[in-house]
Parts: C-alpha cells; sequence; structure tokens
C-alpha cells in the first residue's frame, strides 16, 4: 500500500513539475500564434502557424525589419503581426512614389510585395518617441499597420515577441528569414 501512494506521489509531482514547465514556457520564452489575413504575404499566410519567441527581446532591442506580434489595442484577444521599419527616435515618412524614408534615407524595401499607394498619416513625416517603432506588413497595400491612427507607433512594451519558427504547414516548416 505504502507503494503504491509513494507511485502515486512521485507521478503527481513529476506532472506538476512538467505543468509548471509548460507553463513558464508558454509565458516566458515562446508561444504558438496562427496568422490570419494575408497582410504579411508573401512572407507568411493565412493559417501558417508559428511559435513567436518571447525571450530574445529581454537580452537585446528589437531591430529593423524584424516580424513582431504585438495586440491590436482596440480588440481584446487580437494580435497583429508586422516588420519593423522604423525604431525609437528615428523619423519616418512615405512619399507619393511609395518610397519610404528613414531619417531623410530612401531604404531598401525589398520585403514589400508591391509599391505603396497609401502612405496613410506617414505621408508627413513621424518622428518615433521613446520605445515606439513604425511597423508595415509585407503585403503593404493589404495592410492594417502604422500608417493607420487605429495602429499607430507600436510601444515596446507592447511587442509580445518575434517570429521564430513557422511550424505549420508542414512544407514551409522552419525559421522565419528576418533579413
Amino acid at each position: 500500500m505504502k507503494r503504491v501512494l509513494r507511485e502515486i506521489l512521485n507521478t503527481s509531482l513529476y506532472l506538476l513539475g512538467v505543468l509548471c514547465l509548460v507553463y513558464l514556457v508558454i509565458h516566458f520564452v515562446g508561444q504558438r500564434t496562427q496568422v490570419q489575413g494575408d497582410s504579411m504575404e508573401p512572407t507568411l499566410s493565412t493559417e501558417d502557424n508559428l511559435i513567436v519567441d518571447k525571450i530574445s527581446y529581454r537580452f537585446h532591442e528589437p531591430e529593423r525589419y524584424d516580424i513582431i506580434v504585438f495586440p491590436f489595442l482596440g480588440k481584446e484577444e487580437t494580435f497583429y503581426i508586422k516588420r519593423i521599419i522604423g525604431l525609437p527616435g528615428e523619423t519616418v515618412q512615405i512619399d507619393e512614389e511609395g518610397s519610404i524614408y528613414v531619417d531623410g534615407e530612401v531604404i531598401d524595401d525589398f520585403y514589400g510585395r508591391e509599391i505603396i499607394q497609401d502612405p496613410g498619416r506617414a505621408s508627413e513625416p513621424i518622428t518615433l518617441g521613446e520605445g515606439e517603432y513604425f511597423v508595415l506588413g509585407d503585403n503593404r497595400n493589404n495592410s492594417t499597420d502604422s500608417r493607420e491612427p487605429s495602429v499607430g507607433n507600436i510601444r515596446r512594451e507592447h511587442i509580445i515577441g518575434r517570429a521564430w519558427l513557422r511550424i505549420w504547414p508542414l512544407e514551409k516548416f522552419g525559421l522565419i528569414k528576418h533579413r
């Protein structure tokens, strides 16, 4: 009888340890998310399942062209996935020809699917404050991003993490390329 109770206790402690580890990984290291919509085409597609790296930004700041996940502040349980274009302290502007300027210099926009037709609020220079980022979807003309007042500049504390690994569909399995 003691042996059975000891076995039950050991199994219970083992399961509790596994659950604690899973909790820590999900909340502090990574989480699964699913892409909805085509704003990141051709890089990411609807129903792609990703693992978001939540830990690397504890050791370094987000960089230009990183693909990040952040909550849409106007709607609970809605998350956006976009590419960082502008960094804190920089000035971003998009001209009528769709060229993206950072601090007055045109950047290489080899991620954009097409030429930007509507610069939105970036038609005027946007100077990013401390801890603010300007983001765009790769499908520039079909993306709700920092050009829209409803999204605006993304605060550092709102960034959940960086898209790291595509786990579904299996034929596209692999690390997400940011640069």
